[in-house]
């Protein structure tokens, strides 16, 4: 008879803070997940999708305003596994209605869940963020999530429904231009993300 499986120790935050700069920490479920820092591909699809979203959005230039778009927010939810512990999550982009979060907090993490996350995979995150993060979105209510593939040069939208479960994917690919929930007050040309 084998002997019985030790017991993998949590990780805590004091870990995730442990972790060297040029790598990116997240804590879900008491797991830290150290992925490398992003590449061409991926810094600049989410680069290129802030500036676009972030002029019309957050700034109010030639589009409706009312949104803070942040750039890699430290989200902290409560672990439901373990009472006392967080869940700290890094989407690429992350945005949330002024009406929600009138004013940034002044932490240097985000408690309250985003209206909006987007993720840009790559090959060393694509798993973490679609079968370990979506799910915590879906959980803590985040309402619209975006996975932005800068290989396959796709955008993938998913809204929540009021059962918290995410609706079927709708995908956009290519060079298509889009109007996209929750900034469908623009067209979104998909073609400047990618890399040429």
């Amino acid at each position: 008879m084998g002997q019985p499986a030790e017991k993998q120790r949590r990780a805590t935050y004091a870990d995730l803070e442990a972790v060297p700069p040029n790598k990116v920490a997240e804590l879900i479920a008491g797991v830290l997940h150290v992925m490398p820092r992003p590449a061409p591909p991926h810094a600049r699809a989410s680069s290129r999708l802030g500036i676009k979203l972030g002029g019309p959005f957050d700034l109010g230039d030639g589009g409706p305003g009312g949104w803070h778009i942040i750039d890699e927010p430290e989200l902290h939810f409560p672990d439901p596994h373990a009472p006392g512990e967080i869940d700290a999550l890094v989407p690429d982009l992350a945005g949330w209605r002024r009406e929600r979060m009138p004013e940034l907090p002044e932490t240097a993490f985000f408690p309250l869940a985003p209206d909006w996350v987007c993720e840009v995979l790559s090959p060393s995150t694509a798993e973490v963020d679609r079968t370990v993060k979506m799910p915590v979105y879906a959980r803590e209510g985040v309402r619209h999530a975006w996975l932005v593939d800068p290989l396959a040069r796709t955008l993938e939208v998913y809204v929540l429904g009021q059962d918290r479960r995410r609706d079927s994917a709708v995908v956009h690919r290519d060079a298509a231009r889009v109007r996209v929930e929750p900034f469908d007050a623009i067209e979104l040309d998909l073609s400047v993300l990618w890399l040429k």
